[in-house]
């Protein structure tokens, strides 16, 4: 936990490198655009944070996104072993300015910066801007993921071994959890054997998809197997394990494209296991416990995609609008913006990402005030809406900058590739569009009684007024019966 002595220390620093444009120049900083219903859960140190973060994604990440991914070269060899030293710099940057580790939330763990889920949801629809700027401050996935299983259910040694490394930003982790030959979608189907053997377990299989396993800081993986397949309840038969990415047995086999983009340094990496001997004192809280863990993991986890995904939209946005202004584009001889489908896409595209805002924001505030398994529906209704909405504003976007929109002089492809995926990364749309459905539906019996009550009660009603009941539309009208009319 950062003290409030040393918050101010460096909030006062980072002031002289940060200045802010201020409202006479049209700039409104970030602290003054928090939805209203959100802004009673933000303290003063949150919003200055805020302005900071701002800053520091639109001065310093944004403009060395090009350069990062010109410095980690071409080859797959090179590309998949890179370490720019821009993003080092970066760092240390994020670090004078007090903007690491703001994942970490006050009410749950001691570890992190002392900011509440909403705070750093705010925080990260910025780093959402841009490239690099998560890991600049790292708060990048699946590294926060990873160390909150480590901070919420490891051991003291596992911390000391583990997290601290990570939480310093010298490692990288991945976590390893889908698998190419099961319907992952749903986990008790995970196969990655792990039998106890001695003081350890020898874990054999394969996964995929292992986000960050490419990166050559990445020392640690969190793994999903399956412990005891015999026990009768399927949600007791996993385990997840710490395990050194150095540990024998174990070869990243090829790194997987995302649309054709191989997202380097880190990447995604399909992963076999061969006779991996794990120590028994990297098994995570317990034999049989990997369900728990997965799901306090992936809760926080979503939620964080959706916080970015804002930030991308946004962005989107910014690009659209640029286009549509552009005084070089003018097709049919008015700005895109003078062309009324344009104007509609934009202001569709506000409406749709402010209405996203606040279903982040009530999810945010829903986990901080309970926790992620009390905010199971606001965390769903998020990671499902989010995503779409992302990938609409996009879509307006790219069909705004035409050819130019679908190639690599705008990051606009890249950015629906990457959110195009996050329909389907910590579980797919369908299975929480099934579950809220499911819950939902839970109702139905019950509403069914109480409709039929309100029918009594007006019935009730009826007589104790001496009212007929009837329809002011009824007619029962017969053409037959009707006088045939005159012959003219």
């Amino acid at each position: 936990m950062v003290s409030s002595d040393s918050s101010k220390a460096k909030m006062d620093a980072s002031t002289k490198l940060l200045t802010n444009d201020g409202p006479s120049k049209g700039f409104i900083p970030a602290s003054q655009r928090i939805p209203a219903i959100a802004r009673p859960f933000v303290s003063e140190r949150a919003l200055k944070t805020l302005d900071l973060v701002e800053k520091f994604v639109e001065e310093e990440c944004i403009p060395a996104d090009p350069v990062l991914s010109t410095m980690i070269g071409t080859s797959t060899a090179t590309r998949f072993s890179a370490h720019p030293p821009i993003l080092e710099d970066l760092k240390d940057k994020a670090k004078k300015l007090g903007l690491w580790n703001m994942f970490l939330p006050k009410n749950h763990f001691k570890e992190g910066a002392g900011f509440s889920n909403l705070e750093y949801g705010l925080m990260a629809e910025y780093l959402g801007k841009s490239l690099v700027a998560s890991e600049a401050c790292n708060c990048s996935a699946p590294d926060t993921g990873n160390m909150e299983v480590i901070a919420k259910y490891g051991t003291e040694e596992q911390k000391r071994k583990y997290l601290d490394p990570l939480l310093e930003g010298k490692w990288r982790s991945a976590f390893l959890m889908t698998e190419p030959d099961v319907a992952s979608s749903d986990a008790t189907n995970i196969g990655l054997t792990m039998k106890k053997d001695g003081d350890g377990w020898v874990l054999n299989g394969s996964k995929w998809w292992s986000s960050g396993a490419g990166d050559p800081r990445c020392e640690v993986y969190i793994v999903m197997g399956k412990s005891d397949p015999e026990n009768k309840d399927p949600y007791r038969q996993q385990s997840v394990m710490i395990v050194p990415a150095s540990t024998p047995g174990i070869t990243i086999k090829r790194m997987l494209s995302v649309f054709g983009f191989d997202d380097a340094p880190h990447g995604h990496g399909h992963i076999t296991f061969e006779n991996v001997r794990v120590s028994n004192n990297l098994m995570v809280l317990g034999p049989g416990r990997g369900f728990e863990i997965i799901q306090g993991r992936l809760g926080p986890g979503r939620i964080h995609h959706a916080m970015r995904s804002i930030g991308a939209a946004e962005k989107a946005l910014d690009y659209f609008l640029a286009r549509a202004n552009d005084p070089q584009r003018k097709p049919f001889g008015k700005f895109l913006s003078e062309h009324g489908v344009m104007l509609s896409r934009i202001a569709q595209s506000r409406i749709d990402i402010d209405a996203a805002r606040l279903i982040v924001c009530n999810a945010a505030i829903t986990i901080d005030q309970g926790s992620a398994k009390t905010a199971l529906k606001e965390i769903a209704q998020a990671k499902v809406l989010v995503p779409k909405t992302l990938l609409q504003t996009l879509d307006w976007a790219i069909q705004a900058y035409g050819a130019a929109g679908v190639c690599q002089d705008t990051p606009l492809a890249y950015m629906w590739a990457h959110g195009r995926t996050m329909r389907i990364v910590d579980g797919p749309d369908e299975v929480h569009l099934m579950q809220l459905g499911r819950n939902e539906n839970k109702r139905g019996k019950g509403e069914r009684e109480r409709i039929e009550r309100h029918k009594q009660t007006t019935e009730a009603l009826f007589k104790k007024y001496g009212v007929e009941s009837r329809d002011v539309l009824e007619m029962n009208r017969v053409r037959s019966e009707m006088p045939t009319k005159a012959k003219i």
